[in-house]
């Protein structure tokens, strides 16, 4: 999984639409408002206006997740952030949302109670999660260890 992007949307929070169209604007890359339309349309059981995908389009915008170029009459839409950064930034806030609601002690109960792979797992994001703060660490001038500016 990616870092966490220097960006970060205005609202985390997406509808099912909302996040249909990010799926399909990462995968076919910036759209304009008609192209986003027929691909939703591609189901021919979904009965959708073009109004309501563009007010959609201009929801996700509002919230930080897309951008939006006016090129002559055409809207062109594109996502501000990434597919893997936006699971990379959906797992951090699912992450700090558990670790304000749960206590240590219970987190630590439910590690007695995980299979040997859990475990493993656990264990080797505790090793990356060091070996990146050495490495901050490391990247760090040398005044700001003494407290200078």
């Amino acid at each position: 999984m990616p870092h966490l992007p220097g960006y970060r949307p205005n609202r985390l929070s997406l509808g099912p639409l909302e996040r249909e169209i990010l799926e399909i604007l990462w995968d076919c890359g910036p759209a304009a408002t008609r192209d986003v339309y027929e691909r939703l349309l591609a189901d021919p059981d979904r009965e959708l206006a073009c109004a309501s995908v563009m007010t959609v389009l201009k929801r996700l915008t509002q919230k930080g997740w897309l951008t939006c170029d006016e090129t002559g009459r055409a809207f062109l839409w594109q996502p501000t952030v990434s597919r893997a950064q936006a699971q990379a930034l959906e797992a951090h806030d699912q992450l700090q949302k558990f670790l304000q609601a749960v206590t240590p002690e219970a987190i630590a109960a439910f590690a007695d109670h995980l299979d040997p792979t859990s475990v493993a797992q656990l264990q080797s994001i505790a090793r990356s999660v060091e070996q990146a703060r050495a490495q901050q660490q490391a990247q760090r001038p040398i005044h700001e260890f003494r407290g200078e500016s």
